[in-house]
C-alpha cells in the first residue's frame, strides 16, 4: 500500500469528520472542530494520506505534560483497513510521544479492537477504570 505519514499534518475539520463517519459507520452530518481541539489539547497527531493527498488515516496523542501520553481517535478509512496502516500510525504516534519525553503510552479500546492494539501494536493489557459522566 502506498501512503504517506505526516507528523502534525494539516487537518480539515470536514474531511476528518467524514473519515471518522466512514470508519465508524456514523452520521457525517456533524463536523467536529478538530483543528481547534488539536491545537489546544494535543501533544501531537499523525495523518496518513494516499498518493492523491486524500486523508486515509489519523491518530491523536494527548499528554499530561510529563511521562504519560494517551492515544486517541485512531482511524483508518475502511478501504485501507487490514493493510498495516493503523499499525504504522500507532507506531509513528509512539515514536512521537517518546520524542516528547513520554515514557508511557496509554490506550483504551473496545474488546473488538483488542487484537489490533495488543497483537499488532504491542500494547499489553492493564486494569483500568471508566466513569461515564453524562
Amino acid at each position: 500500500m502506498d501512503f504517506a505519514l505526516a507528523l502534525r499534518g494539516p487537518v480539515d475539520d470536514a474531511v476528518l469528520s467524514a473519515l471518522h463517519a466512514r470508519a465508524f459507520a456514523s452520521s457525517a452530518e456533524s463536523v467536529m472542530p478538530w483543528s481547534e481541539r488539536l491545537a489546544r489539547h494535543s501533544l501531537t497527531w499523525i495523518t496518513a494520506t494516499d498518493p492523491t493527498g486524500q486523508l486515509i488515516g489519523f491518530v491523536n496523542v494527548i499528554g499530561d505534560g510529563g511521562q504519560h501520553a494517551v492515544l486517541l481517535d485512531t482511524v483508518v478509512d475502511p478501504a485501507y483497513q487490514g493493510q498495516g496502516l493503523g499499525r504504522d500510525l500507532v507506531a509513528a504516534a509512539a515514536d512521537a510521544a517518546r520524542d516528547h519525553g513520554c515514557e508511557w503510552l496509554h490506550v483504551d479500546f473496545e474488546a473488538s479492537r483488542a487484537r489490533f492494539y495488543l497483537d499488532a501494536c504491542g500494547f499489553r493489557p492493564t486494569a483500568a477504570g471508566l466513569l461515564r459522566l453524562t
